[in-house]
């Protein structure tokens, strides 16, 4: 560890070392990738050390932080044991709309397990035919007396297998985009449902990916999650945390790896010369820990912004992106300056990378993100300026061609008296 750039620091940090260190969970981590599993005893230890569901609220059983000080503890779960252990303390903010918008009753009997690490609560939204396309999605929700009926697929569902229920969205008929879109905790063990898991994935192992079938399956109107009709607006808030989170997880791993590689390069002897006095491994890492910690102070301010109450979508969307991206360029470099040992299983690099390739995919691949980034960023220039004329009374500016670039045709000047 170098004190060029010091580790975030918070007073939750010791809890995750201790329980880090206890656990044994950086080798644990390396197993699951070997073995891939569910790590349940995990999962209920870290549900005993208060380190599942940070940001939930006190009255639900969380520790109440604020999204900026919950990244750093997963910044420093990741840097210590993975991607896998970091994300497993996300569950509760995965499944926080049981909570928000389930009842009481629904709190009490699948939330509250999870911030115990005895319930695993899935999450069911991608689809065969829609892909990242969150509106696309076409598993059909039809109303039959008091309950629903749920028919069609879901697709690359993380714990496909493992999950004792798991949060599943679908459309009512004739309904298009957002709405008619509603959520559903739906048990997995009902009648009609048919799990499997998908061929072996390049990372992320231990989440046992797979498809999962519903063939008419009737869920009771009790499960139904929130007000029919807005299920994608439930989700989209939930994703604005998790997305600056996640990136504080990237960004955690990747500086374990930029960590460990300065160290071996500063020690390494070849030809005669250090590594490290080799400009063209010198700067590339110089650079890397400059990217590691720029990410990661816009990664806090995106979060902060959060904390302030402020609409963060566009600066957690971002901050997924670029944490994704320099994390998966440092792990880059460390794979390459261990030379061959770094492209084997005999140092974490390469699995790390492998891991954090899933995050410019998952929970919003990153182009679509710099949409959602590149429409907020016009949409705020411009409203100040549609509400400034529309104010003055002038007339609006000309519209400018999309081919040429230039406003409207004049016409021709009327002949001078």
């Amino acid at each position: 560890m170098t004190d060029l750039w010091p580790l975030p620091r918070d007073p939750i940090v010791g809890e995750v070392e201790e329980a880090c260190e206890r656990l044994r969970l950086a080798r644990r981590y390396r197993e699951l990738d070997r073995h891939p599993e569910f790590p349940r005893a995990e999962f209920r230890a870290l549900g005993k050390a208060r380190l599942l569901g940070l940001t939930v609220p006190r009255r639900l059983g969380g520790r109440g932080l604020t999204t900026s000080r919950a990244a750093v503890a997963l910044f420093h779960l990741a840097y210590r044991a993975g991607t896998a252990f970091a994300k497993l303390a996300m569950q509760p903010e995965f499944c926080s709309v049981l909570a928000e918008r389930g009842g009481p009753a629904m709190a009490d009997r699948w939330f509250r397990p999870i911030l115990a690490g005895r319930t695993l609560v899935g999450n069911h939204i991608t689809e065969p035919d829609a892909g990242s396309d969150a509106l696309a999605m076409a598993l059909g929700v039809a109303r039959r007396g008091k309950d629903y009926v749920l028919t069609g697929t879901k697709s690359e569902a993380a714990f496909a297998v493992d999950a004792e229920a798991a949060i599943v969205y679908g459309r009512a008929p004739g309904t298009v985009g957002a709405e008619g879109v509603t959520g559903f905790l739906v048990p997995q063990k009902l009648p009609g449902i048919t799990r499997s898991i998908a061929p072996l994935d390049l990372g992320e192992r231990w989440q046992r990916r797979g498809t999962v079938v519903y063939d008419h399956v009737t869920v009771p109107a009790t499960y139904r999650i929130g007000e029919e009709g807005a299920g994608f607006r439930y989700l989209r808030r939930e994703l604005v945390r998790d997305r600056g989170l996640l990136a504080a997880i990237y960004l955690g791993v990747a500086r374990a790896s930029w960590d460990e590689t300065v160290q071996d390069v500063g020690e390494r002897v070849t030809f005669g010369r250090r590594l490290s006095e080799r400009q063209a491994v010198a700067f590339p890492l110089v650079d890397d820990g400059v990217q590691l910690e720029a990410t990661w102070l816009f990664t806090q301010r995106a979060l902060a912004r959060i904390d302030e109450g402020a609409d963060g979508s566009a600066d957690t969307a971002m901050a997924k992106v670029r944490a994704t991206e320099v994390a998966l360029a440092t792990l880059d470099h460390c794979v390459q300056f261990h030379g061959g040992a770094g492209y084997s299983a005999a140092f974490p690099h390469e699995q790390r990378w492998r891991d954090v390739r899933s995050g410019p995919i998952a929970h919003g691949p990153s182009e679509v993100l710099r949409g959602l980034a590149a429409s907020r960023l016009w949409s705020e220039r411009s409203a100040p300026a549609r509400a400034g004329t529309e104010a003055s009374g002038l007339p609006a500016p000309r519209e400018r061609s999309l081919r040429t670039g230039r406003g409207p045709p004049r016409g021709r000047r009327a002949a001078r008296p």
